[in-house]
């Protein structure tokens, strides 16, 4: 395993932020002249975002400019209290799940590879390993979209559908794009510093958690630094049976440590120009106790197990907004990035016969790219055009290693000490064209967009894949590229000044993963092979989808109804080689899957403080190819609720309702059973502390077991290495407490 956690560099940070001139409170920052005001003949530009801050206003072009896109801000993180990805799924929007079984976030019944996670607009991949990738085992090291910390973070927008056009290679179910913290969101109105300091406590895994975030301006530079710390054990279960081996159903015991740098330094050129630096750094450690395994094929009290995530992440920005018509550009901005991933899965402990036994599965990724965006307003031929541009491009070395301890150097386990997966050079190269059009001050607009991608693998023997028994026996390495157009065409109607309802057809599509297309993983003892096929097609997508988004001050909300279409679905077949007689499992291109659904929220408020929300998803599946349920897709979940509120304090009491996962009738599933939950949560701002805000929630307050659907999708309780049902439920009774304190 890597260094444990970056304690030192925390504190580092947290002495910096200490550190900095602070003026007294009541200091103001002197006025700076405007644009406007520095040339009265210049012509000053409206606004086109509906948003006022430069932050939002930086991000047009983004994935997220789209009315398909839902906002999550800062504010709603921290009332929510949310802290992890299964929180958002729990208390914020019904359209969002996330499961172990799924590795991230899970949206309109895709996951993993076919969701774009985006951070600061440079992506997260998403690496895996199919040999080792059961949800449950202990060397899993799939996943990439959950290395992120939520103290770090301003805005998570959800963008849902088919839309490659923007998003890419692999937003067929749609892309979390994450907004870090920006000075300008700790620094207040009319003063130069500002400072956030968080604590959290989650009795759900007994963790505490501290964060703090401090940024300072001189002039036309600022500087942010953002530091995190949580230290925590295993999530809490519905389980009652502590103990070893098979009868356990409490979970293993688990230590986690989590800590979360971020560095920003921006600084303002004139002419509405802005350069900055990123540096930012994610890890992760957690040690495990696998007492479910111990008594079984390991020896009690010593069998243990690891999962480690690392990212780190440098960028160099650069963001301009057009003060006036003379500009070229409307808007523009851009990031050159390098950025590392890492995850490592594994245990370590001896055996029933008191032998050593280790394994570690390490994958990674290396990054170095370009992203940018430019715009252009201007009218022609009687129309006004929002023309957007823009250009991607990533170079990426992937590595996958799985290790060994040898009892003695003459007995090393078989199948062991390799890689699966051969290390491999990726380019991408996307470019992007799109205008919105539409006629004076007409209610109705037009959007034709267009996306051009380019990949190419390039695959190489390295020394681990050599000693992989099956790297010479399914046929040669070679090379793959291929090139994919993603049209669009949106619609919008502005039926009144706070509805707007949207229509779009779109295509996507996603180029198979370097696992997808590489792996092998032989058995020559058991005769069977996990089989990547470098013959792979890039799986495709239509998606069409009608709604509206509403905001007329007291009633917000969007309700969203889709279809879509998919070919060449990515998964894995069971085969007998005639020839060799070995049983393959190959990934192989099936014909057509659709996923259809609808999915509403609203939140209505009272001028009494009275409120009312609501959050609805109901998606259904189906592979064409056989005509069976896609198990990927959730069951319906509702969130509803109301609270009251006035300025100093508020409380809010929701429900959560899900239906059981439809029975597939095959008896080696587990098809979990519905639930309802309900949750009471309240916050305290006294009017005796400024910019001291207290939160407390109660969650599951009836302690009812329940179990995620899609997180039990693949368990098979009859297996002879399953544990008892109650092993895989989710968390009872819990409470949350958390103190915020702004200056």
């Amino acid at each position: 395993m890597l260094n444990r956690h970056h304690r030192l560099a925390l504190l580092a940070c947290t002495a910096a932020i200490f550190a900095l001139p602070i003026p007294p409170v009541l200091a103001q920052s002197a006025p700076t002249e405007t644009a406007a005001e520095g040339n009265a003949n210049t012509t000053v530009l409206k606004k086109i975002v509906a948003k006022g801050d430069r932050l939002a206003g930086a991000q047009r072009g983004g994935i997220a400019d789209t009315p398909l896109a839902s906002e999550i801000d800062e504010k709603t993180l921290e009332e929510k209290q949310v802290t992890d990805l299964d929180d958002l799924g729990r208390s914020v929007d019904a359209g969002i799940n996330a499961s172990r079984a799924d590795f991230g976030v899970n949206l309109r019944g895709l996951s993993g590879p076919r969701i774009v996670t985006t951070i600061d607009g440079v992506p997260i991949p998403y690496i895996s390993n199919s040999a080792r990738q059961d949800a449950f085992a202990s060397i899993n090291a799939n996943g990439g979209g959950d290395m992120f910390d939520f103290n770090s973070l301003s805005v998570v927008d959800i963008v849902r559908g088919a839309d490659s056009s923007r998003g890419g290679s692999g937003m067929l179910g749609g892309a979390v794009v994450l907004r870090t913290l920006e000075p300008e969101d700790v620094i207040s109105d009319g003063k130069d510093w500002g400072a956030i300091f968080r604590s959290v406590y989650d009795s759900e895994d007994d963790s505490i958690a501290g964060s703090v975030a401090g940024a300072r301006s001189f002039g036309e530079t600022s500087v942010l630094f953002q530091g995190s710390y949580r230290k925590g054990n295993e999530r809490d279960n519905g389980g009652t049976v502590g103990g070893y081996g098979s009868a356990r159903t409490e979970p293993n015991p688990s230590d986690f440590d989590q800590n979360n740098l971020l560095f920003k330094i921006r600084h303002e050129l004139e002419g509405g120009h802005r350069i900055g630096l990123t540096a930012e750094s994610f890890r992760r450690d957690a040690d495990n106790d696998l007492r479910a395994e111990q008594g079984r094929r390991f020896k009690i009290g010593d069998y243990t197990g690891f999962e480690d995530r690392d990212r780190k992440r440098v960028s160099l920005d650069y963001d301009f907004d057009a003060a006036s018509s003379d500009d070229f550009f409307s808007f523009a901005r851009a990031s050159l990035y390098w950025q590392d991933l890492e995850r490592s899965s594994g245990s370590n402990g001896r055996t029933i016969a008191d032998e050593p036994y280790g394994r570690d599965n390490s994958i990674s990724n290396e990054s170095v790219g370009f992203n940018g965006r430019a715009g252009k307003d201007f009218e022609a031929g009687g129309f006004d055009h929002s023309l957007t541009f823009g250009l991607d491009v990533a170079r990426s070395d992937w590595s996958q290693y799985t290790s060994a301890v040898c009892p003695t150097p003459a007995t090393c386990p078989s199948l062991n000490n390799q890689s699966e997966i051969p290390d491999v050079k990726s380019t991408t190269i996307g470019a992007i064209l799109e205008d919105r059009i539409s006629v004076g001050e007409s209610a109705f607009a037009l959007t034709p967009g267009l996306r051009f991608d380019w990949f190419q693998y390039d695959p190489e023997l390295n020394a681990g894949f050599q000693s992989n028994p099956g790297s010479g026996v399914f046929g040669d390495l070679k090379e793959r590229d291929g090139v994919r157009l993603s049209p669009k065409l949106l619609g919008t109607y502005d039926i009144a000044p706070d509805v707007e309802l949207f229509a779009q057809w779109s295509m996507a599509f996603r180029a198979p993963t370097v696992d997808e297309l590489y792996s092998r993983f032989y058995n020559p003892f058991g005769r069977y092979a996990q089989l990547g096929n470098p013959d792979l097609k890039p799986e495709t997508g239509n998606g069409f989808e009608v709604g509206a988004n509403f905001d007329t001050g007291e009633l917000t909300g969007r309700v969203a109804v889709f279809h879509n279409i998919y070919d060449n679905f990515i998964e894995t077949v069971t085969t007998q080689n005639p020839v060799t007689g070995i049983t393959e499992f190959n990934y192989t291109n099936v014909n057509k899957a659709r996923i259809s659904g609808i999915e509403l929220s609203a939140l209505k408020t009272f001028d009494n403080g009275f409120n009312l929300h609501a959050s609805l998803a109901y998606s259904y599946g189906k592979n064409q190819d056989n005509d069976t349920r896609l198990r990927t897709v959730a069951p319906f979940k509702a969130i509803i609720g109301g609270g009251y509120s006035q300025e100093t304090f508020g409380v809010d009491l929701s429900t959560t309702v899900s239906a059981a996962m439809p029975d597939d009738g095959k008896s080696n599933t587990f098809d979990a059973p519905g639930y309802g939950l309900v949750d009471m949560t309240g916050w305290w701002t006294p009017e005796s502390f400024k910019g001291l805000r207290v939160e407390a929630g109660v969650y599951n307050i009836f302690d009812k077991k329940y179990f995620n659907a899609l997180g039990v999708r693949g368990v098979n309780l009859n297996s002879t290495s399953a544990q008892p049902r109650d092993f895989y439920s989710e968390p009872g009774r819990t409470f949350k407490v958390s103190l915020t304190q702004r200056f």
